[in-house]
C-alpha cells in the first residue's frame, strides 16, 4: 500500500477534515504554524485524541520545550477530553523487555528537555556550552527512540511534536536537527530498523519480539506545532521558506493567526499546502471553545 492510499487521519475537527478533503494523509508530516496562544496545542490534543476512535489508540505528545515549562498538554487533554496523560519518566531503558509491556512502554507525553534551560540555536552558546549541549542531545536521543518505538508497537499511529520555537535561521536550531532525526530515522524507517537503533547489540536477542511487534510506517501521522514570531495570518501567508526549514519537507502546512475584522481581532487558519490532495482555498475563522477549536466555514 502506498503512503497516499491509506485511510486519511481525522484531525478531530469535522470542519477541518472537510477543508482538507477528508483529513490528513498518513505517512506524512503536517506542520502547524502560529504564534503563542493561537490554539496550536488545542488542535494537537484534538488530533491525538481522534486516534482513539479511528485507530483504537490515542496519539502521543513529544514536547521539545527547553526552558523548564511545558505546552500544558495534560491540562488541555483533561479539560477538552477528560483524558489523563501518562508522562514517561526520563530514565534509561534498563531492560529491553519493558518495550513489550504497555505499562512500561506506552506513554502519552514526554518532556525530555524539561530542566535543561537551554536556548535552541548555536549562536546562543559558546564552544564549551555547545559541546555540553551536544552530549545532552545524544543522551536524549535514546529516550526519544524508546518513546516513539514503544508507542508505535502498542498501536499508536499518530504523534504530536510541540514546543518548536522560532529561530532566525532554522538550519541553526537544535530543535530542527532533532525533528529531522525523528522524521528520517524513526517515522520513515521500517519498525525493525528503528528497533535496531534502539537495541543495538541486544537486537539479535530480541529479534523475535521485534518481528511480532512490527507496525506499518505508511500509516503513521505526525503533527508538528511550531511557534512563530508572526502573529497576523497575512504575515504568515507571506512568510518565505528558508534552507533547513521543516516546512520545505512538510506534506501539509496549516497557518493559524490573528485577523482584523473592523475594530475587532479574531483568529483564522489557512491551509497553505496539502500535497497530493485537493483542499479548500479559503481563510476560515475559528474560535477556541471549551471543547476545543471550532471552525466557522460559513462565516
Amino acid at each position: 500500500m502506498s503512503e497516499l492510499s491509506a485511510a486519511r487521519l481525522s484531525t478531530g475537527i469535522a470542519e477541518l477534515d472537510r477543508l482538507l478533503g477528508g483529513g490528513l494523509l498518513p505517512g506524512c508530516v503536517t506542520v502547524v504554524l502560529g504564534a503563542t496562544g493561537i490554539g496550536k496545542s488545542q488542535l494537537g490534543v484534538q488530533f491525538a485524541r481522534a486516534g482513539l476512535e479511528q485507530e483504537g489508540e490515542p496519539g502521543f505528545f513529544f514536547d521539545m520545550t527547553s526552558r523548564g515549562d511545558s505546552q500544558n498538554h495534560a491540562e488541555y487533554a483533561e479539560r477538552l477530553a477528560g483524558w489523563t496523560l501518562r508522562e514517561m519518566p526520563l530514565e534509561p531503558l534498563k531492560d529491553p523487555e519493558w518495550l513489550w509491556q504497555p505499562e512500561t512502554a506506552r506513554f502519552d507525553v514526554v518532556h525530555p528537555f524539561t530542566r535543561s534551560g537551554k536556548r535552541v540555536t548555536r549562536d546562543d552558546l559558546d564552544p564549551d556550552e555547545y559541546r555540553e549541549w551536544q552530549v545532552e542531545l545524544t543522551k536524549k536521543l535514546d529516550i526519544t527512540i524508546r518513546y516513539f518505538y514503544g508507542n508505535f508497537v502498542h498501536g499508536a499511529r499518530r504523534c504530536v511534536i510541540d514546543g518548536v520555537e522560532p529561530a532566525d535561521r532554522p538550519s541553526d536550531s537544535f530543535q530542527f536537527d532533532l525533528f529531522e532525526y525523528i522524521q528520517q530515522q524513526i517515522l520513515k524507517k521500517d519498525a525493525d530498523w528503528v528497533a535496531r537503533d534502539l537495541l543495538r547489540v541486544h537486537y539479535r536477542q530480541y529479534a523475535e519480539q521485534v518481528q511480532r511487534h512490527l507496525y506499518p510506517r505508511h500509516q503513521l501521522g505526525c503533527l508538528a506545532l511550531c511557534t512563530t514570531k508572526e502573529t497576523m495570518l497575512d504575515d504568515l501567508i507571506s512568510r518565505p521558506l528558508e534552507a533547513g526549514d521543516i516546512l520545505s519537507n512538510a506534506n501539509t502546512i496549516i497557518l493559524m493567526g490573528k485577523i482584523r475584522d473592523g475594530l475587532k481581532m479574531g483568529r483564522a487558519l489557512y491551509v497553505a499546502k496539502h500535497r497530493g490532495s485537493a483542499c479548500e482555498e479559503m481563510i476560515v475563522p475559528y474560535t477556541i471553545e471549551t471543547s476545543g477549536l471550532r471552525l466557522h466555514l460559513d462565516a
